[in-house]
């Protein structure tokens, strides 16, 4: 029997048809199949010396404030951290924790808000159970919506701010929607603290001693028994009032 070319590519494609089905043969030929999409958009990409906090596949070396697991409004998507609010489980009482205590370091993350979003980074967060959230121990990095939160105007609430106690003039947070870069600094031996946005360097600070213990003592915090008392504690990812998500979290110890 004679079979010419075009009876071996009809045969062809009947076979592909019916091994992968229509819409993967079809394309198929117009060359789709060529190049796979990446399915893990997250790589962790460390600094030499430091350590990565997340890996963009699971929330190992986290858990919930004051509880074993992690919270259902935390999730992973697409490789990023990503925390949504949920006002009618815990509201408020979501935070997120590292396993590991830290006491000076460098931290290096990613974090991006959504509309009229408030979020924050704690450290030295003490995890006991007199103190039912972080910020009763913790000072907090402020994150916030600086384009449309109502705490906009408020230079001891903008993002970068330490919330309540150094205040950051004018906003170096990027349009919402877009990635910021946050690097904290603690440095218990040299006694510096050093807040960094967007490759702003936006103020030092003490972070011991008198000149911290006065920091305070002009601040709502001056008569809270617990905060920023301690030199050690947990890395905290704040539950509040909107949307936030994390990514490229890493770590250097000192």
């Amino acid at each position: 029997m004679k079979i010419n070319l075009k009876t071996i590519i009809l045969l062809l494609v009947s076979f592909l048809v019916g091994f992968f089905g229509f819409k993967q043969t079809f394309e198929y030929f117009k060359g789709k199949n060529q190049k796979q999409e990446k399915t893990d958009l997250f790589v962790v990409e460390t600094n030499p010396g430091w350590t990565a906090l997340f890996d963009g596949k699971s929330f190992r070396g986290w858990h919930g404030y004051g509880i074993d697991s992690v919270p259902d409004s935390w999730k992973i998507i697409d490789g990023v951290m990503v925390f949504k609010p949920d006002f009618e489980n815990r509201s408020g009482l979501n935070n997120l924790v590292t396993d590991k205590e830290y006491e000076s370091f460098i931290l290096s993350l990613d974090w991006k808000i959504e509309k009229q979003g408030n979020s924050g980074v704690f450290w030295s967060v003490q995890e006991v159970d007199s103190l039912a959230v972080p910020y009763l121990s913790g000072p907090e990095i402020q994150i916030l919506d600086d384009e449309n939160h109502s705490d906009r105007n408020d230079s001891f609430k903008r993002s970068g701010a330490l919330f309540g106690i150094v205040p950051v003039e004018k906003s170096f947070s990027k349009p919402l929607g877009e990635w910021n870069n946050l690097i904290l600094k603690i440095d218990h031996k040299k006694n510096i603290g050093e807040v960094t946005l967007n490759n702003n360097i936006l103020y030092q600070f003490p972070v011991n001693g008198e000149a911290w213990e006065n920091l305070i003592a002009k601040s709502k915090f001056k008569d809270w028994a617990a905060f920023g008392k301690s030199k050690k504690g947990r890395i905290s990812l704040q539950d509040f009032a909107g949307g936030v998500a994390f990514r490229n979290i890493q770590i250097e110890e000192l």
